[in-house]
């Protein structure tokens, strides 16, 4: 024990050893040492040995750290000892905070003499790190060493289970994506760690939150799992537990980890939707009366809140999921909530900006939630909207720059795919609308559009182009607004201002946002070029800056004049004479050349701000000078370039021959909306009549359940006339004459019961015969719908063939009701024979006038029986041409199915051989033009196309003069 007491700091006799030997003498004590006390002091000796001698430490003790943890599971000391150990050699959070309260107490000077100063700590600091990684990979490529660490973690004991956590998280700070990797294909290693947040000691639970936020970094199969091991309802209680915003560093670390999970995470992020937990965040945006006194860690808090409600709804999601979330948020109050933060006082201004960002996002593209917002009033006195709230932010130079940008982009998501919002912004800038009492937003766009600030000229022009972007309509009411300059003079248009202060050179952040909103305005709206080139001043203007060679500042504004002329190029209606499609090109040859045209208006496309713009929606720059592009706008020119390049290089004989090809495109595409109708219109009439057809069958299905049961009970007559029959002949004999009472008494019921069966007969007679008039009407409705152009022939077959059927049915009722008419004449005969003597002449009388009572009734049911077979037969008839008319339509609709195919494969095939044209006459002239510049190189003069006709022409000239 002097040995361990020599090591951890007593006095002892002798020379004192080095650290690398005393390190080496305590890794062979915990090798060799048999003695689980003798291990344990030695591993207790490495541990405070691990921070003064990292290097050492790690080279030595690292496998037989290992191999403690792996031995000793038993006795949590050294575990703990082991693990704690391990932390030391592997982590750089000491150092880094070493660093950091340097960095904190020292000021910086201007001369940077700090930073000369700092250089060797810097080296230090990233030797150190090196060192961490470098042990890190070395410890991670026996996966079975983190296998074991997640072994550890169900340890109970604290002193265990604390260290583990702690290395592990180090493991994925300086190997994250192998550790995850190792982590990801172990059995229950997920749901080990997401036990940590279950851990009753804050302090584990603390730092597996940790753990977790590096465990889900950048991988969304372990996103995934974490996910649906219940973490989002963990740590939505973890956050109420802990205060919500009110909360402390715990709930910003739950929001982080949350935050890992649902950014570009769209299976975690319907899993969060359709488990209601967007209902659980509205509590967190509840803010009272008294703003004042916001701490940090709430500032903090908030907005990493309002950060997770913008990923729920990010324009980079699919659009489906984000509609979803935003109908989610509507209907449970969570923008409502929003918006009383937007208009609350004592807000910090990050957190308002933040708020404003986040409104924007939840009510872009989403009619419900852009109706909402523009019903949302400022609690002001009196009440004004909340739209122009903001927008006099926007236009005010005073406001902060990231403020400024945060409420334009909540004015563009709010116009985004709102044409009604677009309509009622111009309509506050139509003479019959304005109001001279209150502001609107339209009068602060014009105050901000003729500003003498930059910023807001260009956040206007932005603005007022969102509110005509892909709206014909409200491009031509706007053509309507008129503006008073100056007493005295007259009003001019909006259009003609526009034009105005752009050519009086302003700043070039001014010009880009009227260029801008000039192109945004006239684009697919013939009107409105006709309105912009009816100036006589503007194409000169636009040809000269185009023509100029101006610096570097001014390209972007002769890329954007390139881009106006080409617009009304392509959209020109050719109403005005001075300004037709192929004057104006001429004079693009004349005064520009094409070529200088096409490379001014790439000019656009090259600038560095115009890719950072396109990224996303959301306008974002580091400063107000580089604020010249907006995101919908290089949509727009990335659609116009191409097609703009081709205009000008068009010659009129191919702009006529693309109008035919657009005139034959066009009829054909009414051809085929005609015949599209057509079918359209046949396809529902078949449709009613397979309801009429299947109505039918159902009535049938009845009808013939109804025979089967007449059937049934013509069956049940047919015994009870047999046994009448059999009784009547063993009466007859003549056996007895003193029971002539007894026959006369047995005439008389029988001939009750005939009675009785023939009229059941005749009432079913009657029943079938209005169920075949029922028929007959629907069979009249079904040929004058056929006789209209349907097809239906099989389904009236299997109508025939119930008729049929009917019909069969009817005629054996018929051949019964005559047998049974015979067998009843006979009993009657012998009735009559044998009570001759046994009744009088008045019963024989009334007995032979019911009898003839019977047979007209008889008689009048074969007669019915007869009509009802012909008109069966005429029914049959009908249906037969029934099938011929459509037989013929279903063939005229095969023939025009066949030629509708035959023009969509012309159609085809001329689109096909225009490209293939275009495609040869490019590859033409860039070969012509490379063959110039190789005899360019060679010395050789090379003429221009056009020099090359004038001297052919003289030369031709010359000849017909030797001639003559």
């Amino acid at each position: 024990m002097n040995f361990f007491r020599g090591v951890m700091g007593g006095q002892a006799a002798g020379p004192q050893p080095s650290g690398a030997e005393t390190i080496h003498k305590l890794c062979d004590r915990v090798a060799s040492s048999t003695l689980l006390e003798d291990r344990r002091d030695a591993v207790r000796a490495l541990k405070s040995l691990s921070k003064k001698y990292r290097m050492e430490v790690g080279t030595q003790a690292m496998d037989h750290l290992v191999n403690i943890l792996q031995t000793d599971r038993s006795d949590s000391e050294i575990l703990g000892y082991a693990l704690d150990t391990m932390y030391n050699i592997l982590c750089n959070d000491e150092e880094e905070e070493q660093d950091e309260s340097e960095d904190a107490v020292t000021p910086i000077s201007a001369s940077g003499k700090h930073k000369n100063a700092s250089m060797p700590d810097e080296t230090a600091q990233k030797q150190s790190d090196d060192l961490g990684a470098q042990f890190t990979e070395q410890f991670v490529q026996d996966a079975e060493h983190v296998t074991l660490l997640l072994s550890l973690l169900e340890e109970f004991d604290f002193h265990v289970r604390w260290p583990g956590v702690k290395l592990l998280t180090v493991l994925l700070k300086n190997q994250g994506v192998q550790v995850q990797g190792i982590i990801l294909v172990s059995p229950m290693g997920v749901s080990r760690l997401m036990d940590l947040l279950a851990d009753s000691r804050e302090v584990i639970r603390n730092d597996g939150l940790l753990l977790l936020q590096q465990l889900t970094k950048s991988n969304a199969a372990i996103q995934k799992i974490v996910a649906f091991e219940n973490a989002f309802e963990r740590l939505l209680d973890i956050i109420t537990e802990e205060g919500s915003s009110d909360g402390g560093i715990v709930v910003e670390d739950c929001l982080l980890l949350l935050l890992n999970l649902l950014k570009n995470n769209s299976s975690n992020q319907n899993f969060f939707k359709e488990g209601s937990y967007i209902q659980r965040m509205k509590p967190w945006f509840e803010i009272g009366d008294d703003n004042s006194g916001w701490s940090a860690q709430k500032v903090t808090n908030l907005h990493l809140m309002l950060q997770l409600v913008r990923v729920m709804v990010s324009p980079v999601n699919s659009p489906g999921a984000t509609a979803s979330c935003q109908k989610s948020m509507y209907q449970c109050g969570l923008l409502q909530q929003l918006c009383t933060i937007l208009m609350a006082t004592g807000v910090p201004a990050d957190i308002l900006t933040e708020t404003i960002n986040t409104v924007s996002e939840v009510i872009r593209g989403s009619q419900v939630n852009q109706d909402y917002f523009a019903s949302v009033n400022a609690p002001s006195n009196p009440p004004r909207p909340a739209i122009v709230v903001l927008l006099m932010s926007m236009v005010n130079e005073r406001q902060p720059f990231v403020l400024r940008c945060a409420v334009l982009y909540c004015f563009q998501c709010f116009l985004y795919k709102n044409q009604k919002g677009q309509g009622e912004i111009v309509a506050t800038l139509l003479p019959s609308t304005i109001d001279a009492n209150s502001i609107s937003a339209g009068q602060l766009l014009c105050g901000g559009l003729f500003s003498v600030d930059s910023l807001s000229n260009w956040c206007a022009a932005v603005a007022l182009a969102h509110s005509l972007q892909d709206n014909l309509t409200q491009k031509e009411q706007l053509l309507r607004v008129q503006l008073a300059t100056s007493l005295g003079k007259p009003p001019v248009s909006l259009l003609q201002q526009c034009t105005n202060i752009l050519s009086q050179g302003s700043k070039v952040q001014t010009r880009v946002g009227l260029l801008m909103l000039l192109c945004t305005w006239i684009n697919n709206c013939p009107i409105a070029v006709t309105h912009f080139l009816h100036n006589q001043e503007n194409v000169p203007f636009l040809t000269a800056q185009i023509s100029e060679n101006l610096g570097e500042d001014e390209r972007l504004v002769q890329g954007l004049c390139a881009l106006l002329l080409g617009i009304c190029i392509y959209y020109n209606d050719n109403s005005l004479e001075n300004y037709t499609k192929e004057k104006l090109k001429q004079l693009i040859e004349k005064r520009i050349g094409k070529e200088n045209f096409v490379e001014k208006l790439g000019f656009i496309t090259k600038h560095e701000l115009y890719s950072r713009a396109a990224q996303k929606p959301q306008p974002v720059f580091p400063s107000p000078e580089q604020m010249l592009f907006d995101h919908e706008f290089t949509k727009l020119v990335k659609e116009l370039e191409g097609v703009i390049t081709k205009a000008v290089h068009k010659s009129n004989e191919e702009e006529k021959k693309e109008e035919e090809v657009k005139k034959t495109l066009e009829q054909h595409d009414n051809i085929v909306t005609q015949y599209k109708d057509l079918i359209r219109e046949q396809d529902s009439q078949i449709q009613e009549l397979k309801e009429q057809v299947a109505s039918m069958s159902s009535q049938g299905e009845q009808m013939q359940t109804t025979v089967t049961q007449q059937l049934s009970q013509i069956q049940q007559h047919k015994d009870q006339y047999n046994i009448l029959k059999l009784k009547i002949g063993k009466e007859s004999q003549p056996n007895s004459q003193g029971n002539a009472s007894q026959v006369n008494g047995l005439q008389t019921e029988e001939l009750s019961q005939l009675r009785e069966e023939v009229e059941e007969l005749r009432k079913q007679h009657a029943l079938l015969q209005t169920q075949l008039g029922d028929k007959d009407a629907l069979i009249d409705t079904l040929k004058s719908e056929t006789a209209e152009g349907s097809a239906g022939g099989s389904d009236n077959t299997e109508l025939l063939k119930e008729l049929e059927a009917l019909r069969s049915q009817v005629q054996s009722q018929l051949a019964e009701i005559n047998q049974m008419k015979t067998e009843r004449q006979e009993l009657l005969t012998r009735a009559e024979a044998g009570s001759q003597d046994a009744v009088s002449s008045s019963d024989g009388s009334l007995d032979a006038a019911k009898m003839a009572e019977l047979e007209s009734r008889l008689a009048a049911q074969s007669t019915e029986t007869q009509r009802l077979k012909e008109e069966a037969e005429s029914l049959s008839e009908s249906q037969a041409e029934l099938e011929q008319q459509l037989a013929s339509a279903t063939s005229t609709v095969a023939i025009l199915q066949t030629e509708k195919v035959k023009l969509q494969t012309e159609v085809q095939e001329s689109k096909k051989e225009q490209d293939d044209l275009l495609m040869l006459l490019a590859d033409q002239d860039q070969k012509i033009h490379a063959l110039k510049l190789k005899l360019k190189d060679l010395g050789e003069t090379v003429d221009d196309e056009d020099d090359l006709d004038g001297r052919d022409q003289t030369d031709d000239d010359y000849e017909d003069e030797d001639e003559d």
